[in-house]
């Protein structure tokens, strides 16, 4: 391969900021160029042939389709894709989930610059990346089998169960969520019902007062 070969990286944020931000350290580093930074997953899904990506870098929580959704996507176009999540989210809760959809890495955006290229170079070179708390958590996972009790209830909800829990606890109703996810409003209460079943809830209304209180400990977890 030509040394002046560089990996071709995708950026997906819904934060100009931090899509600049992101773009910049990478493109300072040598061996990699930025060639495509996004908003939506779907415009990503759309150019996502003619670009060729090598890795993307993903935000969890983007306007429609989710972060999670899109590794999805993306694996199933490429398998041999590189992804990297970013997430203000708590670790323990998503990093395994990303893991399971196909990304290889999992970074709090609360990071510095100099961990964001350390788990890119480890990821393009074949490895995984997750913090030493979430590694020792999945090795310990591995070893006694899963059999323990989960650590919080919320890991019993599936990946779109979770994604209409945290839209519920941020105050959308039933019709925004299934706009916002592009489900019928039916799909939605469904959704909701097994929510309710998991968690033990009662009704609508423990349903929007737990996920309030979800969203607003992730707040001051991420900030």
């Amino acid at each position: 391969m030509s040394d002046t070969y560089k990996k071709r990286i995708i950026v997906v944020d819904d934060h100009p900021m931090m899509r600049k931000g992101l773009t910049q350290t990478l493109n300072n580093e040598h061996g990699y160029e930025v060639v495509g930074q996004f908003e939506q997953a779907e415009n990503v899904l759309e150019e996502f042939e003619e670009l060729n990506p090598d890795m993307a870098i993903v935000d969890i929580s983007l306007p429609r389709m989710s972060g999670l959704e899109l590794v999805k996507h993306l694996i199933s176009l490429d398998t041999s894709l590189k992804i990297l999540v970013l997430s203000r989210h708590e670790e323990t809760l998503y990093a395994e989930r990303v893991l399971r959809a196909g990304a290889k890495g999992y970074v709090m955006k609360q990071e510095a610059g100099e961990v964001l290229v350390k788990a890119t170079k480890k990821i393009m070179n074949g490895g995984i990346y997750v913090s030493e708390n979430v590694n020792e958590k999945l090795l310990l996972d591995m070893a006694g089998g899963r059999s323990d009790i989960s650590e919080s209830p919320i890991d019993l909800l599936s990946d779109r169960e979770l994604e209409v829990f945290e839209m519920t606890g941020k105050g959308n109703k039933t019709r925004k969520i299934a706009e916002k996810l592009h489900l019928s409003v039916k799909t939605v209460e469904s959704y909701r019902a097994r929510i309710k079943t998991k968690l033990n809830l009662k009704n609508a209304t423990e349903l929007m007062m737990h996920a309030v209180k979800w969203v607003e400990n992730e707040k001051k977890y991420s900030q």
